[in-house]
């Protein structure tokens, strides 16, 4: 084999390559024997065919195997020969061949980086932990209270407010008509659930019980019933009772109702988990940290071909955000395409720089994710489609990109928490607040954070997803996500 490199550009090399005939056919003398071990032909018995007629049955296919039998190990060879580790499908192209001559092709590709792994012993970081306040326990317990509240007949006369139980009869017409499913008695309706259709609840506040009420509404345009969708109806409404919620008691009762045993339990329960989320919350944050400072340290040439594929995957999660109608803010909208593409592609080097350099670190002190990991992983992600887990399982093991897609966290996190055994990592007392504040919003206008999901599976971890278990009203979606890695 004669190979001539004809290029080579920072990570891009280029080959030519070139097999002699001889060294073809004998792989072809060997496949034909190999064959004769067990062909069957009219005539002969099995194992017996001469294998000239094996040849003369079989030659274009056993040329096209061979030829791409040859390419394969040629080019492995090639690149082992010299020390490179393909970052991508090379490109191959034939430029001659015919049966009886040399096979020559060439072989375009992109090659990993070398890199330096440093010292990760002297690298700092800072932990952020939050305790679990009294109060915020308290207000879980009210909220689940709540949750599970009763409810009472109002027992003073009044009017009807915003959370009441109207308990009514109701009659819908349409053009002087009744319409199917327009019709109830003894319904119970919670003013302000916003569970009618619009108006409607705002017409029964302020009535007493008693009280005969003529609703106008409009149905809305996209009704899902498309003989009512966009016309006016009148409903006549008596409202025959005022219930108001009563929250359930903080006691063991209330305990029992959600499967604990006792408040005490159920208290410390709810502490757990609250600890658990600012757990995870500040490993988000550590991980971050560390990544920023991974990125830091190393610049190294990533691959053209490889920083191409993460910017299409993240352009397209990002134009298929804003198809879904989720807004972005308004620094964003002042910026032309050509400005996010450049913020995008700077992105995907990140994450493509950071991903090889866990990569390289995983691959250099071997370490791996178990079978064990890898069955745990499947079944979470399984479990998030109740009664189809067995389809989902199937598909996983069957398909390697969506596996790829379970199994590549699991992986980034065994090598982040590799470095952060040998890193200098301090801990920190923070609020709870401060814990799942916006790291990059500015001080004047820090907000706390809805989860997002980050748009793809590649290390290179910028922005926590979190989401704090208090109530608190999520701030509105914006399509940065697809931008800030999380």
């Amino acid at each position: 084999m004669q190979v001539t490199e004809i290029k080579a550009e920072g990570l891009k090399h280029e080959f030519k390559i070139q097999v002699p005939a001889d060294e073809i056919e004998s792989k072809i003398t060997t496949r034909v024997a190999e064959l004769a071990k067990t062909a069957r032909m009219p005539g002969f018995r099995p194992g017996k065919v001469p294998a000239s007629l094996l040849r003369k049955k079989y030659g274009p296919s056993l040329l096209g195997e061979v030829l791409e039998l040859t390419v394969n190990e040629s080019s492995q060879a090639t690149m082992t020969e010299r020390g490179l580790r393909a970052a991508m499908q090379p490109q191959i192209e034939v430029t001659s061949f015919d049966e009886g001559k040399d096979l020559e092709y060439t072989m375009a590709v992109e090659v990993m980086p070398e890199i330096e792994i440093m010292d990760f012993s002297k690298i700092k970081v800072e932990r952020m932990v939050a305790e679990a306040a009294d109060d915020d326990i308290q207000k879980s317990l009210e909220r689940l209270a709540s949750a599970h509240k009763d409810t009472a007949p109002v027992k003073t006369k009044r009017k009807s407010k915003s959370g009441d139980i109207a308990v009514i009869d109701f009659v819908g017409k349409v053009d002087g008509e009744e319409f199917p499913g327009g019709k109830a008695d003894d319904y119970q309706l919670e003013l302000g659930s916003n569970s009618f259709i619009p108006g409607f609840e705002d017409q029964l506040i302020g009535v007493t019980a008693g009280s005969d009420v003529t609703v106008k509404v409009a149905f809305p345009a996209e009704y899902g019933a498309a003989e009512l969708a966009g016309k006016d109806a009148e409903f006549a409404v008596t409202v025959k009772e005022l219930r108001e919620a009563i929250p359930a008691e903080l006691n063991d009762d209330l305990a029992k109702k959600v499967g604990m045993d006792t408040l005490e339990v159920l208290t410390k329960t709810i502490r757990e988990e609250h600890e658990r989320e600012y757990q995870a919350v500040s490993r988000q944050h550590l991980k971050r940290t560390l990544l920023d400072t991974l990125a830091d340290q190393y610049d190294f040439a990533v691959p053209e071909g490889m920083v191409e594929r993460e910017f299409e995957s993240v352009w397209n999660q990002y134009e298929e955000q804003l198809k879904s109608g989720v807004e972005e803010d308004e620094e964003d909208k002042s910026k032309s395409e050509d400005e996010k593409k450049d913020e995008f592609k700077s992105l995907s080097v990140r994450r493509v720089r950071l991903g090889l350099l866990l990569g390289e670190v995983g691959r250099v002190n071997d370490i791996q994710v178990s079978q064990d990991e890898i069955n745990k992983a499947m079944m979470a992600e399984a479990r998030r489609y109740p009664g189809q887990e067995q389809v989902v399982i199937e598909f996983l093991q069957q398909n390697a990109q969506a596996m790829e897609q379970v199994t590549a966290p699991l992986y980034e996190d065994k090598v982040v928490d590799f470095i952060l055994e040998l890193a200098q990592v301090s801990e920190r007392t923070v609020s709870v607040d401060d814990l799942f504040a916006d790291p990059d919003a500015k001080p004047a206008a820090k907000k706390k954070t809805a989860a997002k999901k980050a748009p793809a599976k590649k290390a290179a971890a910028k922005k926590p997803a979190a989401k704090k278990p208090a109530a608190k009203k999520a701030p509105a979606k914006k399509t940065t996500a697809a931008k800030k890695e999380g």
